[in-house]
């Protein structure tokens, strides 16, 4: 996977679902934004998606 299709496909994850994301929405006006980012990356299915994409570019 090259680099401009790695970046693409993540653009695509984070228009698609995280930017009206309910659950980010919540937790970050319960608990701040450092727990929201948190679950965002280890428990959201679409976070780890973005974060496995992310793993292909190093």
């Amino acid at each position: 996977m090259s680099k401009r299709n790695a970046f693409h496909e993540v653009g695509e994850l984070l228009d698609t679902y995280c930017v009206d994301c309910l659950l980010k929405q919540h937790f970050r006006k319960e608990y701040g934004k450092n727990y929201a980012h948190s679950f965002c990356i280890k428990k959201c299915t679409v976070g780890q998606k973005i974060k496995k994409v992310g793993e292909k570019l190093t």
